[in-house]
């Protein structure tokens, strides 16, 4: 596919998905005229990234990171950097914190529309 059938496909700008692509995180075929070619299991990768990237992680970690997303890879940490182990705690912790924020965010939407619902109910 196009490179901008992936961006309508994921919502992630042509722009950015160059840079993903310079990034060394997402790698297109060549055509024999020069244009990327991006492979169908892309769209759910560069899901992934976005997703990463919203949550804060910076791009020079992302390449780690992809392959534990797949749940049938075997994580190897042949070097482990205790720095960076202290920024993924902290970026995880703050995940857990804005889930636990829109979880609570969507449950108070669901009371609202509810009694939105109950107000158009006609009454006896």
């Amino acid at each position: 596919m196009k490179i901008s059938e992936l961006a309508a496909r994921t919502g992630v700008a042509t722009r950015m998905l160059r840079y993903y692509e310079e990034q060394g995180l997402i790698t297109p075929h060549r055509l024999a005229n020069g244009y990327r070619d991006y492979d169908s299991y892309l769209v759910d990768r560069v899901t992934k990234i976005r997703g990463l990237v919203d949550s804060g992680v910076p791009t020079r970690i992302i390449g780690d990171i992809l392959p534990c997303l797949n749940q049938s890879q075997e994580i190897i940490v042949r070097d482990p950097d205790p720095e960076l182990r202290m920024m993924l705690i902290n970026q995880r912790d703050a995940m857990v914190e804005r889930i636990a924020s829109l979880e609570q965010n969507r449950d108070a939407l669901t009371r609202y529309i509810a009694a939105m619902d109950q107000a158009l109910q006609p009454t006896p």
